[in-house]
């Protein structure tokens, strides 16, 4: 890899891409500086201050408003609000000279040739020799915007191909000319990825290039297939949604979302520049799409589209649905399938698949039209957008949210049986695929020896997926690894002495199994290994504690038992910290109650830069009772200065516990006070996350990592603190911002935190606190507001969430 870094980036353009792209850089600490146009005239608020056209902030309003706008959109473009400290703004009149001094400058202004030459133009009068130029296009050709340009200018300059929105949508395409030098690509394919978190993938200079030249024509097939099958919204939806590992904006609703103009715009750039592609005629918008285009039913940007949010009778919000036949806007419709039925049960999504393959429903038909065009499609692109199958699923899964691109699909369904089905609906492989299945090669992809590799064209050979060196993917092990398992968890072998607790029950909630588990993996791991980290593959990392398991024990009076559980579960948050050997706790996206009060007790917390971290007990009725309420008195205590107690200390704590305070992502979980200075490090690219906790625990082992002392100096405020606590409860009651149950849970926090009526400030140790804390936990766990509570969550089957 070649020594180049990144310190200063200039983004050239404001607009939607723009600004979140120029976010998602502050986001890991790079200092950007976004430019953009100046106005042409002023608006009717800067004429009443009398300002003029070169008054500075008039010069700089479109890209300040810009950054504003981003700012304020929900999910935030930013981990946290101190990222927007790193953010510069100006214009191109005054302050493109400055990108002499940036180390990349990404072009994203408008989607017109003629305009990004002339920013180039501008560009190559103060760019410094060396330094990367990139486009962001979502489709016109790279090589003709370096056209004119210097030797230089082309060698370092490619196409960035970011996905909407850049913090969220792992996809970031890199696409080179002829002019491109090698290992411009190399770095940005190797910075995308461990820098920006991104699943980087090689393109060629073709239209779309790889994820929208796909992702459009199924789209495009499915607006074609609505009429043929006579679908309507509502179903579509319903049908191409999570049941099928996608998102659960499904189709219609993640066009709205996008915007109706983007899809309209990259489709009939297709349809203009494949005139040789076999689905040239699907490019072609159906008749209800030219009407909503007319309309400008466009999506969210002008509030309808596939869908209309408005005001019933009564007042409240209604989503309307649009019917196509008809194009006016109705109540939805709830939409039964018989095929959905059968495969809510089924957790492994390539088995789900096999009963879409099979159902006999309207569900099952549009996934046999949908996925054996897709086939078709997909094998008849290669060589043409890429020369291997794997870029293409990578692609699907990173910028579309696909958990299964479609060659994984298409191993999952079956090859050969597909070929079969793929006759009957008038589609057909591509040659090489019959070849493949010929020479007896009967999957796109297989795994040996704990290697993944994928099927290459040319070689007619099976290679080792490049760059998966570098990550731990759980799939990959099992079948060889795993040395014990349970019905919630799997103990697998990472190599080099460290192990591996994977959870494996739904949404990795924690009862009884996965306790087990984890005593069972420290219990190996000080046996005969150096370290321990617990950390999946699954969606989320734990949506906390078995709730369910908590209500019946509740229910049915069973509090022996109900104490014993939560005594384990506070025993096993104190055994990950009092072992003998490192543990690492690696959490990714939820990571809510006991998958918190795990990580508040690892050694090192090797998170996911998109972790929603937090103690949310409270949400149903309870506190913390699995170490976390200690834990945060412990950390209050940690924070008192000079033996002076600081009550604003124990207050921030307090309302992080008692206002359910989630993280938006692993850099405020921080913030929150969920992690500690110097114990936790953010891996960026989620896939990275297990191999970058092996090697925090191998690096934890081997700097001679000795077993912690339990704290007894942790000290509390005793009835100091409580008539605090007291009163702000009583405070809030009576102003009627919390309910009677509310007031109660929080005096049962307070009591715990303050550690007990204490007659003066006491230190205490970690035990007394623990005992306290399940004390409370079983008085709340009866209460019937506690109880109705729970029942809410399991009837939903949500997540607590603040």
């Amino acid at each position: 890899m070649m020594k180049r870094s990144i310190n200063k980036v200039a983004v050239l353009g404001s607009g939607i891409m723009g600004s979140r792209i120029a976010c998602h850089f502050a986001n890991i600490g790079i200092e950007v500086l976004l430019l953009d146009i100046a106005p042409k005239e002023l608006s009717p608020e800067e004429q009443a201050k009398g300002l003029t056209l070169d008054n500075p902030a008039v010069k700089n309003r479109i890209v300040n408003t810009a950054l504003q706008t981003a700012v304020k959109t929900n999910p935030s473009p930013v981990y946290t609000k101190k990222a927007l400290n790193k953010i510069k703004t100006g214009n191109f009149d005054d302050d493109m000279s400055k990108i002499a001094g940036y180390d990349w400058v990404i072009e994203v202004v408008v989607e017109n040739l003629d305009i990004k030459k002339k920013v180039f133009e501008q560009v190559e009068q103060f760019r410094k020799p060396g330094t990367l130029i990139t486009s962001n296009t979502s489709g016109i050709p790279i090589h003709l915007m370096a056209e004119g340009r210097s030797e230089d200018f082309k060698s370092h300059f490619c196409g960035t191909h970011f996905f909407n929105p850049p913090r969220y949508l792992k996809l970031l395409e890199v696409i080179p000319t002829p002019h491109t030098q090698p290992e411009i690509v190399d770095f940005l394919m190797h910075y995308g990825d461990k820098f920006l978190g991104k699943t980087t993938v090689l393109c060629k200079d073709t239209p779309a290039f790889i994820a929208n030249r796909v992702g459009v024509y199924s789209i495009m097939a499915l607006l074609h297939l609505v009429e043929k099958l006579d679908l309507t919204v509502e179903e579509v939806d319903k049908f191409t949604g999570p049941a099928l590992g996608r998102p659960k904006s499904a189709t219609f609703r993640t066009s709205d979302v996008v915007g109706l103009d983007t899809m309209i715009k990259v489709a009939k750039g297709l349809y203009d520049n494949c005139p040789d592609d076999k689905a040239h005629d699907l490019f072609k918008l159906p008749a209800y799409v030219q009407k909503m285009e007319e309309n400008k039913w466009l999506g969210d940007k002008t509030q309808q589209g596939f869908y209309k949010k408005t005001k019933s009778a009564d007042g409240k919000t209604e989503i309307l649905a649009l019917d196509l036949k008809t194009l006016e806007y109705k109540p939805q419709q709830k939409v039964k399938s018989a095929t959905l039925e059968m495969t809510k049960p089924i957790e492994n999504l390539r088995e789900r698949m096999k009963i879409f393959a099979k159902g006999k429903d309207k569900a099952a038909e549009l996934f046999r039209h949908s996925s054996f065009g897709l086939f078709e499609y997909v094998s008849d692109r290669i060589p043409e957008i890429s020369d291997e199958l794997y870029r293409i699923d990578d692609a699907m899964r990173a910028g579309f949210g696909w958990e299964l691109g479609p060659f994984e699909l298409w191993d999952a369904v079956g090859i050969k049986e597909s070929i079969e089905g793929m006759e009957q609906y008038g589609n057909k492989a591509a040659v090489w695929v019959q070849e493949m299945l010929d020479a007896g090669n009967t999957s796109f992809y297989k795994v040996e020896n704990g290697v993944k590799k994928y099927y290459d064209i040319p070689s007619k050979s099976y290679k080792a997926l490049p760059g998966t060196d570098e990550f731990i993917i759980l799939d990959n092990l099992r079948e060889n690894k795993t040395l014990w398992k349970n019905s919630g968890v799997s103990i697998i072998d990472l190599g080099d002495g460290i192990l591996n607790v994977e959870f494996h029950t739904k949404m990795n909630t924690i009862g009884g199994d996965v306790i087990s588990g984890i005593n069972k993996a420290i219990d190996m791991a000080e046996k005969d290994y150096r370290g321990l980290v617990i950390g999946n593959d699954g969606a989320n990392f734990s949506a906390g504690a078995n709730v369910g398991m908590i209500f019946m024990m509740a229910v049915e009076q069973e509090w022996d038992e109900l104490n014993m559980a939560i005594r384990m579960f506070q025993n096993t948050s104190m055994r990950i910290r009092y072992s003998s050997i490192p543990v690492v706790v690696a959490p990714h996206n939820l990571t809510l109650g006991g998958g918190c009060e795990f990580s508040l007790h690892a050694d090192h917390v090797q998170l996911s830069a998109e972790t929603y971290m937090g103690l949310v007990e409270f949400g149903v009725g309870v506190i913390p009772g699995g170490g976390g309420t200690k834990e945060f008195a412990l950390r209050a205590s940690d924070e008192y200065k000079d033996d002076q107690i600081v009550q604003n200390a124990l207050k921030d704590r307090f309302l992080t516990i008692g206002m359910a305070k989630v993280s938006t992502s692993g850099y405020e979980a921080y913030e929150l006070g969920y992690l500690q200075k110097d114990k936790f490090s953010i891996s960026m690219n989620r896939n990275r996350l297990l191999a970058d906790a092996k090697a925090k625990a191998i690096e934890l082992a081997d700097a001679g990592y000795t077993k912690p002392v339990q704290r007894n100096d942790i000290k509390v405020l005793g009835k100091q603190g409580l008539g605090i606590v007291y009163a702000g409860a009583n405070s809030m009651y009576a102003g009627h911002f919390i309910s009677e149950h509310d007031k109660k849970i929080s005096e049962k926090l307070g009591y715990v935190m303050c550690g007990g009526d204490l007659s003066a400030p006491t230190e205490v140790t970690e035990q007394y606190l623990l005992d306290l804390e399940r004390e409370a936990f079983l008085s709340l766990a009866g209460e019937r507001k506690s109880l109705e509570r729970i029942q809410s969550i399991i009837t939903k089957g949500k997540p607590l969430r603040n």
